[in-house]
């Protein structure tokens, strides 16, 4: 299936009803192996629903094939979104269905003057930091140390769940430039902290020499934080993803 197929294909819409909502959270299951235990519950997803948050689901005809939950949340005195799940079925993934749900979630807050949005990610995920700060413009000035705890999905490999928090300033230059495809240049760079390409392939296998990588990233991240830099970019080489950091406001 080509991305152009998917574009024409995938329709999304607001999750409105129990069976659409209970839906989401048996895509939950599936797509993060979670524990009955650690899955987000029916209930949550209704909340959102309810408080003005986003509950909106990608479908294949009639069937769920993504979902993203964000809940509202406020920030000096300012409303915006905590985007706290996006999945994709495996057979979806790379053909642009996340990002049709991150830019329907763009218009519908923009459409309610919510400017800001931000989600946690993990840093060892190198595609999707690149799809996160390249593909949308996102910027990263904050990293949290195992802020779920240990949890019992595959995809975590039984490493804490450090987490990057993105950014995602909707009606910026910076984003406005990323979405139309236009890179921002690499200016003023300062420090660079690479993460290696086989990362999830160590995580399942050799998850020793994985924790020792991901401690080394955590105290790069923090060590830069504490300077007030941000991450800015991201490259890809042949071995690695690399997070470029830079000056960046305060707010």
């Amino acid at each position: 299936m080509a991305t152009g197929e998917v574009a024409t294909q995938i329709t999304l819409r607001h999750l409105e009803t129990l069976s659409e909502l209970r839906g989401a959270v048996e895509l939950q299951q599936e797509i993060w192996g979670f524990s009955d235990i650690e899955l987000l519950p029916l209930r949550l997803f209704v909340v959102a629903q309810k408080v003005g948050g986003q509950v909106i689901g990608a479908f294949d005809g009639e069937r769920m094939i993504g979902f993203l939950l964000a809940i509202p949340g406020l920030k000096h005195g300012e409303i915006y979104l905590h985007s706290h799940m996006m999945g994709v079925q495996a057979p979806y993934r790379n053909l642009g269905v996340g990002r049709m749900l991150k830019l329907a979630q763009r218009d519908q807050a923009l459409a309610r003057n919510i400017k800001l949005v931000e989600w946690t990610f993990d840093p060892l995920e190198i595609k999707n930091a690149y799809f996160n700060i390249e593909r949308l413009g996102a910027v990263v000035r904050r990293y949290v140390l195992n802020q779920y705890g240990t949890t019992t999905s595959h995809l975590h490999g039984g490493l804490p769940t450090d987490r990057c928090v993105a950014e995602w300033y909707l009606d910026s230059d910076r984003v406005l430039a990323n979405l139309a495809g236009q890179r921002n240049p690499y200016v003023g760079i300062v420090e660079r902290v690479a993460v290696p390409n086989d990362i999830a392939e160590l995580r399942q296998n050799e998850p020793g020499r994985a924790r020792e990588m991901q401690s080394g990233v955590s105290d790069a991240f923090l060590a830069h934080f504490q300077r007030r830099l941000a991450v800015t970019g991201f490259e890809r080489s042949a071995g690695a993803g690399i997070y470029l950091f830079s000056q960046w406001p305060s707010n």
